[in-house]
């Protein structure tokens, strides 16, 4: 079986990390020299030069995409900006010979200024989502996933999330003994699934122009461990139950129920990650109803439970000490 050949693509003011991921892994971290071909692209041959002003000397045009079979977008520097038109045309052409294409982070963007993602399944990086959501509405961003693939077009979320992408390529191909060999030369994690989420920040607005809905989300912030029905939350604010409904959602883009839960769920993150308290503990002063109420809640939201969000932020050890079921 001959090797198969990776295009990875440098553009101006690329990413030194993002772009030396795909490199290393179909590279020098191989265990077998002749599963995969690394071939270093852009536009036009020429010394291109990274945004912290490294540079790498790039021999092969966008020909090479002819003849690839995986082609990586590492990176992207400018989301705002569209690329070049050969650029996109040379990634169009290339799936559909039927060759995969590959966005890593904000590579994605490539990718869906192509045309390629609409109608798709993609991830990028969870800080450019609501961005990416504007620019591109025809794509199915799954802002949870560390990695997406779907029909030969593959996209990783930010940053590490790309070596778990290219992790996967090389599992789908040669198989998981291959990929864990390479996962323990890089001493990274083996396997961490697509859908596992990114351990984002989900903020919630703090404030907005409306001084009765700011009073009232204080008022909640302050009081997330008790309960709220509809009616009192009307009569907090002097409103009936539709008045505070459609004033709260033009001040806030959401129903007062929906925001009160990613409130306690953002509450029991922080909680998770800051203190020693058992699950349950936390789902009682984050106003859960149940631990069990709150270990649903969060993994429908995160893809992970509790016990491995903290596990992530705060080692194996706490958590294994708690005995909490996952």
């Amino acid at each position: 079986m001959s090797a198969l050949t990776v295009a990875v693509l440098a553009t101006d003011g690329f990413s030194p990390f993002h772009f030396s991921v795909p490199c290393i892994i179909f590279g020098q971290s191989m265990p077998q020299p002749d599963l995969f071909r690394v071939e270093i692209c852009a536009e036009k041959p020429a010394l291109v030069m990274s945004d912290p002003g490294l540079s790498v000397k790039v021999e092969h045009g966008l020909d090479r995409l002819d003849v690839a079979d995986i082609v990586i977008v590492p990176y992207w520097n400018q989301p705002e900006e569209r690329p070049s038109q050969a650029l996109l045309d040379a990634l169009i052409s290339a799936w559909q010979r039927g060759a995969e294409v590959v966005g890593l982070c904000l590579g994605t963007y490539v990718l869906a200024y192509a045309g390629l993602l609409n109608e798709r399944r993609a991830a990028t990086h969870w800080e450019y989502e609501a961005d990416f959501l504007e620019r591109f509405p025809a794509v199915h961003l799954d802002s949870n996933s560390l990695y997406t693939s779907d029909e030969r077009l593959i996209t990783s979320a930010g940053t590490a999330a790309g070596i778990d992408c290219c992790l996967n390529i090389i599992r789908e191909h040669y198989g998981s003994a291959v990929a864990n060999r390479v996962a323990r030369r890089m001493v990274v994690p083996p396997y961490r699934e697509g859908g596992q989420a990114q351990f984002i920040e989900r903020p919630v607005p703090e404030t907005s122009r409306d001084g009765k809905m700011n009073q009232l989300m204080d008022y909640l912030r302050r009081n997330l461990d008790k309960p709220h029905k509809l009616d009192s939350l009307a009569g907090f604010v002097s409103m009936s139950r539709r008045t505070l409904t459609r004033h709260f959602l033009k001040a806030t883009g959401t129903t007062p129920g929906d925001w009160i839960n990613a409130e306690r769920l953002q509450r029991s993150q922080e909680l998770l990650e800051t203190t020693d308290h058992s699950i349950e503990k936390v789902a009682e002063m984050a106003g859960f109803q149940s631990p069990v109420s709150f270990r649903q809640s969060f993994k429908s939201k995160f893809s992970v439970s509790p016990s491995e969000w903290r596990r992530a932020f705060r080692g194996p050890d706490l958590v294994e000490r708690q005995h909490d079921p996952a």
